[in-house]
């Protein structure tokens, strides 16, 4: 069982993240101040770490770092939680070690899959090509292959391909695709999406079969 920290000041958000992951197998430590959360870690190393940026005592950006520069720590997966304003502090938290970020609001089931996905990542390292079924996504070439042969698709084509193929058996939620590959969470973009998995799908050809609709959710890449 994955031992998650959850590291949020803000009670209400606290409360859901915990249940939502302790329903979903996990075990859970959680704290709403830096001090406590460093006290804990002293004791127990965690799976997965959940930080707000955020918090009373400290800035969670600087806690990245200092995780980063710890040989204790550097390796532990942080998924940051931001507000919707403040994309210049993912910016920030990406390019000081975290490995994801989440904007609030955000659903339980986004949450819930981002944890899984970075999970999975974690536990048998970053791959460089991904082979799921007939088709394989080599991450150094930048080049998709169906059945050996060479698929040509655009820049958001391959990026998109790449998060569902990460993510692959889990629900990938549209507004997360669309801030992640499109940099909003517009729903004036969502025709822009459908129309990308649209043209992948067609594609990939018999392949793009893979790419489930997940009604009013998302999508998935299914194993």
């Amino acid at each position: 069982m994955a031992l998650i920290y959850v590291v949020e000041d803000d009670k209400n958000i606290r409360e859901i993240e915990t249940f939502a992951l302790k329903n979903t197998g996990y075990d859970i430590r959680d704290f709403e101040c830096a001090g406590d959360f460093f006290l804990e870690m002293d004791v127990r190393k965690p799976d997965i770490i959940l930080l707000d940026i955020m918090l009373p005592d400290e800035d969670g950006l600087e806690i990245v770092k200092r995780l980063r520069a710890d040989g204790e720590t550097r390796n532990i997966p942080i998924i940051l939680v931001t507000a919707k304003t403040s994309e210049i502090d993912k910016v920030k938290g990406l390019d000081m070690g975290a490995d994801d970020y989440m904007t609030k609001p955000f659903g339980v089931m986004e949450l819930i899959s981002r944890v899984k996905a970075l999970l999975r990542r974690s536990q048998k390292g970053e791959e460089k090509v991904l082979h799921i079924g007939r088709v394989c996504l080599d991450k150094e070439k930048h080049q998709v292959t169906v059945d050996g042969s060479l698929c040509e698709l655009t820049y958001k084509e391959y990026e998109l391909l790449k998060l569902l193929m990460n993510n692959a058996g889990i629900v990938t939620p549209r507004d997360s695709i669309l801030e992640r590959i499109w940099g909003t969470d517009f729903e004036g973009e969502s025709r822009t999406l459908d129309m990308h998995i649209k043209t992948l799908r067609q594609k990939l050809k018999e392949a793009g079969s893979m790419i489930k609709t997940v009604r009013n959710v998302g999508y998935m890449f299914t194993t």
